[in-house]
């Protein structure tokens, strides 16, 4: 559905610790690292996260949340823990969310840089 996300950051080594470990917990584990950040390829989109190229600060989009697919909510619970354990704060601890499509499992977190993203996977009881 897209070619490539892209989230600031003003701390390429902290976000590319972050960012390897939770994109690792969700099976991708490439992670190719740029003069100004880190890339995430897949077969379905690239994650980039790196220094904004106009040369100002990052600063965190009001209401913007990037969602990663996962499998199963095992590996949801494995993101999210990987994500606190890396300098992320938690937005959201896994669960059922009654309010999205399908009654998904999923969560939230606060990258270092205070960008939103989040995991989702199919609800383990439908």
């Amino acid at each position: 559905m897209f070619t490539h996300t892209f989230l600031g950051t003003n701390n390429v080594d902290q976000s590319r610790s972050f960012y390897t470990a939770v994109m690792a917990a969700l099976g991708h584990t490439t992670a190719i690292p740029l003069p100004n950040g880190t890339a995430f390829p897949s077969a379905a989109g690239t994650l980039i996260v790196g220094i904004p190229a106009n040369g100002e600060p990052h600063t965190v989009s009001n209401g913007y949340t990037l969602g990663f697919k996962s499998d199963d909510s095992s590996v949801v619970d494995a993101w999210h823990a990987a994500g606190v354990a890396n300098g992320g704060t938690c937005e959201g601890a896994p669960g059922v969310r009654l309010n999205s499509p399908g009654h998904q499992y999923g969560a939230y977190l606060r990258d270092p840089d205070g960008n939103k993203i989040c995991a989702f996977a199919p609800n383990p009881g439908a």
